[in-house]
């Protein structure tokens, strides 16, 4: 095994647990259901994603290893980061609560469209990362790096983002909880706080990305911003 292999093994495996601990300790059982269905179809999907990098581009898994407030670069995202962390960490942490105490009642059908919006948010992802080797997990721009202007690119300016809002519109669903869209909602804010600050950084570090900000006119959502 790759020294590149081990790293993304090591990284998943305690990204499973973190994710574990957050969504099933709060619910008070293992009955938690819909806490699983989430956890298989989220770490399922991330899991497929990480494998077809490991062979695919490894530079770009190496590049995406590098995540979180503390690897970034500017200060300004720094706190968008850490703020996002932390609402990330209630958006798992609220479903659980609500099954426990019994806040609210989901349907199971909407469980299985939340579940279903998840990997569909994960396969955006996957095209995102398929068109663009230069998808960093942090702000930054490496030498010889270009604009990609096609592919989802084409559509919105940050399409990586936009399948974050996937996870932010279905993960309640899947989670079985209404309760949860209220963490879900403060999420909007932090992305697209950090999508302003990163275009500003683009624009000035990256040849050619005024220009493509004029061919592409939305950020995120056709049609709205």
């Amino acid at each position: 095994m790759t020294s590149l292999a081990r790293r993304t093994a090591f990284g998943f495996l305690r990204l499973s647990a973190m994710m574990t601990l957050l969504v099933m300790v709060p619910a008070g059982s293992l009955g938690y259901w819909p806490g699983w269905l989430f956890l298989v179809s989220s770490l399922g999907s991330a899991g497929v994603i990480a494998i077809w990098l490991l062979y695919a581009d490894p530079a770009l898994l190496e590049r995406r290893l590098e995540v979180g407030a503390a690897a970034e670069r500017q200060p300004t995202q720094k706190l968008i980061q850490a703020a996002a962390s932390v609402i990330g960490i209630g958006l798992m942490v609220v479903p659980g609560l609500d099954w426990r105490f019994g806040w609210s009642t989901m349907p199971t059908v909407l469980v299985w469209v939340g579940n279903l919006g998840i990997v569909a948010g994960y396969a955006l992802c996957f095209l995102v990362f398929r068109e663009n080797t230069w998808t960093f997990g942090t702000v930054q721009v490496s030498e010889g790096q270009t604009v990609v202007s096609t592919g989802p690119y084409a559509v919105v300016r940050h399409p990586m983002y936009a399948s974050a809002l996937f996870l932010f519109l279905f993960g309640p669903l899947a989670l079985a909880s209404w309760w949860a869209f209220i963490p879900a909602a403060a999420m909007v804010p932090s992305v697209m706080a950090r999508i302003v600050a990163e275009e500003r950084f683009l624009a000035t570090h990256l040849p050619g990305y005024t220009a493509y900000q004029g061919e592409v006119r939305w950020r995120l959502v056709p049609g709205i911003w």
